[in-house]
């Protein structure tokens, strides 16, 4: 989910970029068929559903590693002894 966030917020944002250079990407050639007003709409909506789904999709887990105590001094006092 992240990485989908992630492209639309970049191509919504990149797309809002451009539009200031006079010039269009053309994956996003299509919103300008129903007008300027209706591109803007969209490019917005890209870029404000991308960074939703970018910052409220849950976080990757970490995988934990526990260690049990015994195992810890057990290997301490073999050190030790050896």
């Amino acid at each position: 989910m992240r990485k989908i966030g992630g492209y639309l917020a970049f191509f919504g944002g990149f797309a809002i970029i451009l539009k200031f250079f006079d010039r269009v990407p053309r994956l996003l050639f299509w919103i300008y068929t129903w007008g300027d007003t209706v591109a803007w709409i969209i490019m917005v909506a890209f870029l404000v559903a991308g960074l939703a789904m970018l910052f409220l999709a849950p976080a990757p887990e970490e995988e934990v590693v526990e260690t049990k105590p015994n195992e810890i001094t057990n290997k301490e006092e073999n050190e030790s002894i050896s």
